[in-house]
């Protein structure tokens, strides 16, 4: 099955800027997490127009299962080019799952600074969630089975599909 991720970026873009109008949230930081939700990030940033940086997250050191999985070895530094502090955030990334990703790049946000607000976009939310965390923005919505795995190659031009896993 094709995805029309250009159409989902658009459609995002539209919705971040809707709901950053109505938090009255000016001048917004945006923040990928490595690697796909950096790609998905830097399109939105242009979509955007946003001011600031692109902020990038590599949140493999406050993984949840770091000590059971070992470190990935294309661990690479983390750069926010801005202070966080009493900002608005918007934090991107490609897939929605568990939410223990979303939960370790909030932990790490948060070490460096408290934020006003986080909006929270993503491109596919497949649902299977272990942790309450939700996405403020989605570009597409989908119900996998545990045997699937969505996958977004990039970084240009962003093609998404759907893979069987063992």
């Amino acid at each position: 099955m094709d995805y029309d991720v250009e159409n989902m970026l658009k459609k995002m873009a539209a919705a971040v800027r809707q709901k950053l109008e109505a938090r009255a949230a000016a001048d917004p930081l945006m923040i990928g997490i490595h690697s796909g939700g950096v790609w998905v990030a830097e399109q939105l940033h242009q979509l955007l127009q946003l001011d600031e940086p692109l902020g990038k997250l590599d949140i493999s050191f406050y993984r949840d299962d770091f000590t059971r999985i070992g470190l990935n070895p294309a661990v690479r530094p983390s750069h926010l080019p801005f202070t966080v502090d009493g900002r608005h955030i918007i934090l991107v990334d490609d897939v929605l799952y568990t939410g223990r990703t979303i939960r370790a790049a909030l932990n790490e946000i948060f070490d460096y600074g408290r934020p006003d607000t986080v909006l929270l976009a993503v491109l596919v939310d497949r649902g299977g969630r272990e942790l309450p965390i939700q996405a403020d923005v989605t570009g597409s919505v989908m119900t996998l089975s545990v045997h699937e795995q969505v996958k977004l190659s990039g970084p240009s031009p962003l093609q998404l599909s759907i893979k069987q896993t063992p």
